[in-house]
């Protein structure tokens, strides 16, 4: 760990560190600031060593070292069976959006293992733990608005009971997103007897109203549903 921190030192910026402190200020360990990009190509040339001990080198300090062994967990040539122990290993150390939101594009799941995968990310969506569920709804909201997953992600959102702002907040996005691609049968959703609070049921409709997919028209009709 050692040589990787010395790494990581080399490639942090000050005035990033403070520009992240505000934008990341549920990071439960120090930041170093460090941009994505360069955490993904340092992640890329661990993976060219041994990763492995890497992933298995306890004591992480800072939020980047937990966004890095992300990231090299993404990045292993490992088939499924293989990865899920590894990524169940890293969902503890994730506390802060930017890790989870980070984390979830990273794992790259192929069409494939979407099955199984959806059933290894159904527990944590009722977890208790806030970024437990912020990680399930990100992994829903990366890979499973599709034809076949939407009713289904639709259903697991609603059922979410978690306090947390950061489940929250993507919960409404997820639900925003279906809401552009599902349009008809998200809006007949949000009109129905859901059970969202009223933070996340407007933070929705406030997010399909500032994409531009959405239409004017629609756009106006999501205002007049807002709950007061």
């Amino acid at each position: 760990m050692n040589d990787i921190r010395s790494r990581l030192f080399a490639l942090s910026e000050e005035s990033y560190r403070n520009f992240n402190k505000k934008l990341c200020p549920d990071a439960g360990r120090e930041l170093l600031g460090i941009r994505i990009p360069k955490l993904r190509t340092l992640a890329g040339e661990i993976l060219k060593e041994d990763w492995k001990a890497f992933l298995n080198d306890g004591g992480e300090q800072y939020h980047e070292e937990i966004i890095l062994k992300g990231f090299v967990i993404g990045g292993a040539k490992l088939p499924l069976e293989e990865k899920l122990p590894l990524i169940r290993d890293f969902i503890p150390k994730i506390d802060s959006w930017s890790i989870s939101d980070t984390f979830c594009p990273s794992l790259k799941i192929k069409p494939k293992d979407l099955a199984p995968v959806w059933e290894f990310i159904l527990p944590y969506a009722g977890s208790d733990r806030e970024f437990d569920v912020r990680f399930a709804v990100i992994m829903m909201l990366d890979y499973y608005i599709t034809d076949e997953y939407a009713p289904k992600v639709l259903h697991q959102l609603d059922a979410i009971r978690h306090d947390g702002y950061y489940v929250k907040m993507a919960v409404a996005w997820a639900i925003a997103e279906l809401g552009v691609k599902y349009n008809d049968m998200t809006l007949e959703y949000l009109k129905g007897e859901n059970h969202l609070d009223k933070f996340t049921y407007n933070k929705a409709l406030q997010k399909m109203r500032e994409s531009f997919r959405i239409d004017q028209e629609q756009k106006e009709e999501l205002k007049r549903m807002k709950r007061i």
